[in-house]
């Protein structure tokens, strides 16, 4: 299942405090390259997705991946946007949707957890396939009892001649 709430804030928190940390600077990467669907919260999902288009970086149309600008001038400029006036991302919000941006999620956020997080991310999509093999399952077996039928029909056919 996508991320919760509070994981999901814990994944924008890291994203805006720690991106001049070099060691998360790759992480922080591969966490923009994911999907927004990862986010229960739909505002979470919304400064997400401004994070994502805000702090992707110039590329040629020729470009094979996008990439992302991570640590410097540019992306504090693109967080400080985001605090100072938080309707760049959407015209609705206030200061109480961004105000947990730029804060140090804490110690509990380390590389295990960012790991855990990515397994999380993605779930869901999991589970809507087993969804789908038991419906084909169920498919099979109502086709099973159409064949049973017309089996059935054949005996009586044959009896009657």
């Amino acid at each position: 299942m996508p991320l919760e709430p509070e994981d999901g804030a814990k994944a924008l928190q890291l994203i805006t405090s720690r991106y001049n940390q070099r060691e998360w600077r790759k992480k922080i990467e591969k966490t923009l390259s994911l999907p927004p669907s990862g986010f229960n919260d739909d505002v979470q999902r919304k400064i997400f997705l401004y994070f994502k288009i805000g702090l992707q970086a110039y590329k040629s149309r020729r470009a094979d991946a996008p990439s992302w600008i991570v640590g410097g001038f540019g992306t504090k400029e693109v967080i400080d946007r985001a605090l100072f006036k938080p309707t760049v991302i959407d015209p609705e919000f206030t200061k109480e949707h961004v105000d947990f941006l730029g804060k140090d999620p804490g110690e509990e956020v380390d590389a295990v957890w960012w790991d855990e997080m990515l397994v999380n991310w993605f779930e869901e999509p999991e589970e809507e396939d087993e969804d789908d093999e038991s419906s084909e399952d169920g498919e099979t077996a109502s086709d099973g009892d159409e064949s049973a039928d017309s089996s059935d029909t054949e005996k009586t056919e044959k009896a009657s001649t």
